[in-house]
């Protein structure tokens, strides 16, 4: 039996680096209080730490959804999912020592914007991929992709040109790579694909440590 890959997220993003890989996954978005994980994690939690528990909570919510619906009310689309592995994925940007999600205002994000020119920070991806056979779980592997970012310096004519999109104010940072914001990127260090959402070098290793294979993956 083929092994599908579910996506724990809505992100567009994410859907177009698995697609462009030859994989075409399920979605089945999370029902996640990103601010309540935090807030539970505590001031002492370091950035990798935070990304990949909100990833956890991510991947568990669909899986914990999927496994109950295998065992009685099937879902359209359940019979894929009998063998298969549950992604979730969260990213924040640190920049000036501290974590920055998405914006979700346009006037967040100018000022964030504004603070960001000319300068590095780090994009922090965490990923937990649950392994799912037979209707139950069975693993799981965790990690953490970091790239550095260097931002380039946008006009104000461009950054307000930016910020009208609304492009910024729903991604991490408030920034995205392949999209409008790439303009504003200067060069990166580190997997691109990470940046984007979802580091496909961290998720082949984490698929390696449940048992599965990329190959395995393709449709």
């Amino acid at each position: 039996m083929t092994t599908r890959l579910v996506l724990a997220s809505a992100s567009p993003a994410r859907l177009a680096v698995l697609r462009s890989a030859g994989v075409e996954p399920l979605v089945r978005v999370s029902a996640v209080d990103e601010d309540a994980i935090i807030d539970s994690l505590g001031p002492g939690a370091g950035p990798e730490e935070t990304v990949i528990r909100l990833a956890e909570a991510k991947a568990h919510s669909v899986a914990n959804d999927i496994v109950p619906d295998l065992d009685g009310v099937c879902w359209a689309g359940a019979a894929d999912v009998l063998d298969c592995v549950v992604i979730g994925c969260d990213s924040m940007l640190r920049i000036g020592g501290a974590l920055q999600g998405k914006p979700l205002s346009a006037e967040v994000a100018r000022e964030r914007w504004k603070s960001m020119m000319g300068t590095t920070g780090e994009l922090l991806t965490g990923h937990c991929v649950v392994r799912i056979r037979d209707g139950a779980v069975v693993d799981e592997a965790t990690g953490c992709s970091t790239t550095r970012v260097h931002f380039g310096t946008p006009s104000e004519q461009d950054l307000e040109a930016y910020l009208a999109t609304g492009e910024p104010l729903e991604v991490a940072g408030a920034f995205t790579l392949d999209g409008r914001g790439g303009w504003f990127i200067d060069r990166i260090e580190g997997d691109p694909s990470s940046v984007i959402g979802i580091g496909r070098p961290l998720v082949r290793q984490l698929l390696g440590k449940v048992g599965v294979t990329v190959a395995t993956l393709w449709r």
